[in-house]
């Protein structure tokens, strides 16, 4: 599968983006929304690769042929869902209406002791999540990333609470390194968040069907979690407008088994249940998605 999102350039420079932080932290969260038509407008015509994967993956979701306009509100959603991870990380992200679906599913797995790993997508808002550590202080969180993609980005958003940039586990090192800080965080009874939707060099991947299609998907996450014995949360951060995030909890497995005599049948059917709750989730709203490449080129 193409990792051709890997190679992409980080949006923006380290002056812009420094511009539009320090907007966001003295103007507050109006006057800096107010500049994301331009911003997101400048990126839809500067950004062609993206802006034909914005449009195909619409045309597929929407089930008509995507507009520009719909397009340009496809990239307006991710600016507003970046510039609010701003007041997210810093102490006015009570500001926002964060409701939570689903947390006695997410309770269920912490009472089985073993530490929870809680699997998403490049849909919606991570940061929404990762503000359930502040709320919880009894919880640990850790958050697998990846730092290098967006280095300015992260550096930016991870100087605002150092307190959360300290459970970062940095998804760019080798796979061992990764799957030993995973394993310590859930022998710690840790929460662990990590996103199953984009390959990385060196991934194995099984096709699966994925909005009417068959779609690779990597494997790593569901090998790593039936090595781990840890249950698995599904868990989204969705954007619905204004100040409102919805996040989404549900227990997917209290274990993932794998059946010795044919593994391949075994991962099909667990990321193919994993595809098919996160089409749920993108038919309801699919201007969240945010993987500006086409998935479904091999």
């Amino acid at each position: 599968m193409t990792t051709d999102w890997m190679k992409r350039p980080e949006g923006g420079g380290q002056a812009a983006l420094r511009l539009i932080r320090a907007i966001a932290m003295l103007f507050g969260r109006p006057v800096a929304r107010a500049l994301l038509y331009p911003v997101a407008a400048y990126f839809v015509l500067r950004r062609r690769p993206e802006r034909l994967a914005s449009r195909r993956f619409l045309s597929r979701v929407l089930d008509r042929p995507a507009t520009l306009r719909d397009v340009l509100r496809h990239f307006h959603t991710f600016a507003a869902v970046t510039l609010d991870r701003v007041f997210l990380l810093s102490d006015r992200f009570r500001r926002f209406d964060v409701r939570c679906h689903g947390l006695e599913q997410l309770h269920r797995a912490m009472d089985l002791d073993r530490g929870v790993l809680l699997i998403g997508a490049h849909f919606g808002s991570f940061e929404a999540l990762r503000v359930l550590s502040l709320q919880r202080s009894d919880v640990e969180f850790r958050v697998v990333i990846d730092l290098e993609q967006n280095p300015t980005v992260s550096q930016l958003l991870n100087s605002l609470n150092p307190q959360l940039a300290g459970t970062v586990i940095n998804a760019r090192q080798s796979g061992t390194t990764v799957a030993l800080a995973i394993r310590d965080a859930l022998e710690q009874k840790a929460l662990v968040t990590l996103l199953a939707d984009r390959t990385r060099p060196g991934n194995r991947v099984i096709a699966v069907p994925f909005l009417e299609s068959a779609t690779p998907f990597p494997t790593a996450a569901w090998e790593l979690a039936a090595a781990l014995h840890a249950p698995v949360v599904l868990c989204f951060g969705i954007y619905n407008g204004g100040n409102r995030y919805d996040l989404h909890f549900e227990l997917f497995a209290e274990e993932i088994t794998h059946d010795r005599r044919n593994r391949q049948a075994s991962m099909m059917h667990w990321i193919g249940r994993y595809a098919q709750r996160l089409e749920a989730y993108v038919r309801k709203a699919p201007f969240n998605w945010f993987n500006f490449y086409d998935l479904w080129e091999t």
